[in-house]
């Protein structure tokens, strides 16, 4: 299993679109971090970036997010991508903390991007 968390300075992110980097950490059959990569996004927002289709290709399942629109969680849905909104903290120690079952879905979805949509990528 791969889990990423949008991040700044080893944080997590506060924004899911406005991150430039992704950590996307590899797990054990046990489910221990044995091997953590940097993702760089592309510029926009994050249901706009392509950073949804990256993270699939490189086997990521759950996005560990502090702040998300709804556009982007639809991407991320659609690549298969599981999304656990309301994130904050050191992103190794998110990732443990929700491995451990610590951490569900907040619902809270960022409404910055209200409108963002299929038709804005045209």
């Amino acid at each position: 299993m791969k889990i990423a968390v949008p991040v700044h300075n080893g944080f997590v992110n506060d924004h899911f679109g406005h991150s430039d980097t992704y950590s996307v950490f590899s797990l054990s059959q046990e489910n221990k971090i044995i091997h953590t990569e940097i993702v760089k996004a592309n510029e926009g927002c994050g249901c706009r970036s392509g950073i949804a289709e990256v993270l699939a290709t490189h086997g990521v399942t759950i996005m560990l997010a502090g702040n998300i629109g709804a556009g982007a969680i639809q991407h991320l849905y659609t690549n298969g991508i599981e999304v656990v909104r309301g994130c904050s903290g050191l992103a190794e120690d998110v990732v443990i903390e929700y491995l451990q079952g610590n951490i569900t879905d907040n619902n809270q979805t960022c409404h910055q991007h209200e409108g963002c949509d299929d038709k804005h990528h045209s």
